[in-house]
């Protein structure tokens, strides 16, 4: 099996400059590297609410680029600073934006995240169709 990196376009620079894969394709499973709730300029805003919108938004412009959508997500790991305190505010955002049934979810809490700033990061893996071959 090959593994395919799946970016999407917004991404290109970084990808092209790091030799960062925002997602791996395997098969027909995607796995994306884990986002943070940063904000397009860079900025890491200083709620909860905002940063679970905005990594959840990245993961599924990524999830679109590779032929899916929210539906096609089998599984989310989050990790949180300040978890007991914010739950109930990620819980309600991920209902909103991914409907029900939720995938497999497993929040976990870390004393630190690499971003300064932020309070939680998604890793996650979605279950795409079949990658259609190229035409030769």
């Amino acid at each position: 099996m090959t593994r395919q990196v799946v970016s999407h376009p917004e991404l290109a620079q970084l990808v092209e400059a790091t030799g960062f894969s925002p997602a791996v394709r395997a098969g027909d499973f995607l796995f994306l590297t884990g986002a943070t709730g940063g904000d397009a300029d860079g900025t890491m805003p200083p709620d909860i609410a905002t940063q679970v919108q905005n990594a959840l938004g990245k993961a599924l412009h990524i999830i679109d680029a590779a032929g899916g959508n929210a539906d096609n997500i089998v599984e989310i790991t989050s990790y949180h600073i300040g978890l007991k305190y914010h739950f109930d505010q990620v819980d309600h955002i991920m209902r909103d934006m991914l409907g029900l049934p939720l995938p497999a979810w497993t929040a976990v809490e870390v004393a630190d995240l690499r971003r300064d700033g932020a309070l939680i990061e998604l890793r996650i893996v979605a279950h795409l169709p079949p990658a259609k071959p190229a035409r030769k």
